[in-house]
């Protein structure tokens, strides 16, 4: 009897520690978000060469081996944005660099052609970090989060204006003019509509994701 006691509060005890998860996830589709990633699978998305480079770990998505991107191709907008607030849960390892793309489309091998990225880097050598839109408007040497620690970065997109924030607060913001023009090897690089990506940056980096999410905007 004791025992069964036991066996029954142990799963009372679990479930209890379910609910914050679940009400947290059923008020943010309440607000309009939406989940890209359901913390258990990469259902929904595609990766094409170096697929080992994903995998899903204590629900996240783990980042890490040679470079790859993976794209969102599930049935919301039927991975087809124009205007929305996309955001994420990310935490990076030490000399790590990644990102999150937006307006892309699915590519087989190669960085991805179209679309912009939104830099995940808070110690790699390379000095644009987290926060920037990459090689548009840069957040130099100075990251506003730091390794080992969550932090969420949010992309919100209407018509030509891009903001980004980390932590709430406002890190990036542009303007596409009407008249842009993009030089060789950046001609894809327009706000337009497509899908997201994640990416793999190289085979030292470690990142993680969790809690990505989308609102749909007119």
């Amino acid at each position: 009897m004791r025992s069964r006691l036991s066996l029954l509060a142990a799963v009372c005890g679990a479930a209890l520690l379910l609910v914050p998860h679940v009400t947290a996830r059923l008020a943010a589709q309440q607000d309009g978000w939406l989940p890209l990633f359901d913390g258990q699978s990469l259902d929904g998305w595609k990766v094409g060469d170096n697929a080992s480079t994903f995998s899903v770990q204590d629900g996240a998505i783990v980042v890490f081996g040679p470079r790859a991107h993976l794209y969102y191709m599930g049935p919301i907008q039927e991975h087809v944005f124009t205007n929305f607030e996309w955001k994420a849960d990310v935490m990076t390892m030490p000399g790590a660099n990644s990102g999150m793309y937006f307006h892309t489309e699915y590519q087989e091998t190669g960085w991805p052609q179209k679309g912009y990225e939104v830099q995940v880097n808070n110690s790699h050598t390379d000095p644009i970090r987290t926060g920037s839109l990459y090689n548009i408007v840069n957040v130099m040497n100075t990251a506003p989060a730091k390794d080992h620690e969550w932090f969420t970065q949010h992309i919100i997109v209407i018509g030509k204006q891009v903001t980004i924030k980390v932590n709430g607060k406002t890190t990036a913001e542009y303007t596409e003019p009407d008249d842009v023009s993009r030089p060789a090897g950046m001609a894809g690089r327009l706000i337009a509509k497509g899908t997201f990506a994640l990416q793999g940056h190289d085979p030292k980096s470690r990142v993680h994701f969790k809690n990505l999410l989308v609102k749909p905007l007119p």
